[in-house]
Formats: structure tokens, sequence, C-alpha cells
């Protein structure tokens, strides 16, 4: 790894969002999942949530999301109920897309708080469970005939809104990440040092330190038993 790249890799953490989520609830065509995962890292999203339709799996890790998936976080939940579950127990406030008499206008919400947004599936939406369980519904204001945007686009004027809302708080101009050390530590080991972080995943070694440019600190121990790792392949 370059002390380029390590530095690069830096400042993208430190710009990291860990209290801002969104969550796709039964989201299901590959060209929609890999745009809200591009916008996602694009402003800044950490860790995402997702509900798969049932028998389905994850198909975005080809194509134009490939690279943001590899900076992403993608958490599977079993159920509506459980991804809901994981998001208040850190104290998020929880927003829907929904046309409703208690609908805001979503650049009404204050995004600098604790926030998840739900996705809902392309053709019927937001499931009536999570409609129930989110703490308000927000609406896209629109005056054509169609009352409906396409899932990928209605999350990005969303998460923008949310971003801007941010930048102006500073929340973007922090000096250091607010993700855990150990996270950051795991990142940058493993998109600095791709080929040697497979190795040891294998093998259950450890990641060792890295020094201020971004190179592995090891003792002859952990390489001797990466180099029989690489001997036994």
């Amino acid at each position: 790894m370059t002390p380029e790249r390590f530095e690069r890799i830096h400042q993208v953490l430190a710009k990291r969002q860990p209290d801002l989520t969104v969550c796709m609830e039964q989201v299901h065509k590959p060209n929609n999942i890999s745009a809200i995962i591009r916008t996602a890292d694009a402003v800044g999203i950490h860790r995402m949530h997702a509900v798969w339709p049932e028998g389905t799996k994850m198909r975005t890790l080809g194509g134009t999301s490939a690279g943001s998936r590899n900076w992403i976080d993608v958490v599977t939940h079993n159920t509506t109920a459980d991804a809901f579950e994981a998001m208040q127990a850190q104290g998020m406030q929880v927003l829907v897309t929904n046309l409703s008499e208690t609908a805001i206008d979503f650049r009404e919400v204050d995004y600098t708080r604790p926030t998840a947004i739900i996705l809902g599936q392309e053709k019927h939406g937001i499931s009536r469970e999570a409609l129930d369980k989110a703490d308000q519904d927000i609406l896209i204001p629109m005056v054509g005939m169609v009352q409906s945007l396409n899932v990928s686009v209605a999350s990005a004027l969303i998460l923008y809104e949310a971003q801007r809302q941010r930048q102006a708080a500073g929340m973007y101009q922090l000096a250091k990440t607010r993700l855990p050390d150990d996270e950051v530590h795991h990142i940058l080991f493993e998109r600095g040092h791709p080929v040697l972080a497979r190795v040891a995943k294998q093998k259950g070694l450890p990641y060792p330190p890295l020094d201020d440019n971004g190179q592995i600190i090891a003792d002859e121990t952990w390489w001797a038993s990466m180099q029989a790792a690489k001997h036994a392949r």
C-alpha cells in the first residue's frame, strides 16, 4: 500500500457517518440496489441494512456498484422487525417514504440526528409492518401525473439532503473518524493489503499493526505463518 492510498483511505473514513443509514426492504432489482449502494458510499454512509426478498441473494458484487460495495458494510436481516430492532438500538429515528396525512416534506427532517431511512420494494413499496414501526412518514413533493419516483432516485434525493444538513453542521469536517479503532484497522488492512488479508483470514491469523505509512509491522512468527500458508495453497 502506498502512503498516498493510506492517506486517501484515512480521509474517506474520517467523513464516514456511522449514525446515518438506509435499509432496503425487499428491494430486488440489481440496478436499483447498485445505485443505492453507490449513493450511500458517496454521502459517507458506513453501514447499510437490507431485508432481501425470500429466496434471493444479494447480487451487487459486479457492475457499477462493485467499487462502492467494497466500502459499504451491508447487514442482512431475516425480517423487517429484526432490521428495526438493530437500527432503533442505535437510537436512530426511522423514516419511511409514504404519502399519508401525517407525512412531512423530506427536507423538513433534522438529519443531523441519528437517522435510518427505509426504502421499499419497487412494486409494492414500504410494508405495512415498516409503516407501523416507523417514527415519521416523509414525502418528496411532486406536481406531475406520477406520484412516485424510482427507489434509487428517491434515496439519492433524501440522502443528499441529509448530507447537505450534516455538511452545514460540520459533521464531515471532523479531524478523526467516528468509527471504532479496531474497525478502522480492519478496513485499512483489508483494503490496503487485500492479498495478505485474504491469506491471514484463511489461516485465522490476526491483522498486525500498520505504521504511519500503512506498512505492516509484524514479527517473524507471523510472517512465517503467512509464508507457510502460501506454500500450502
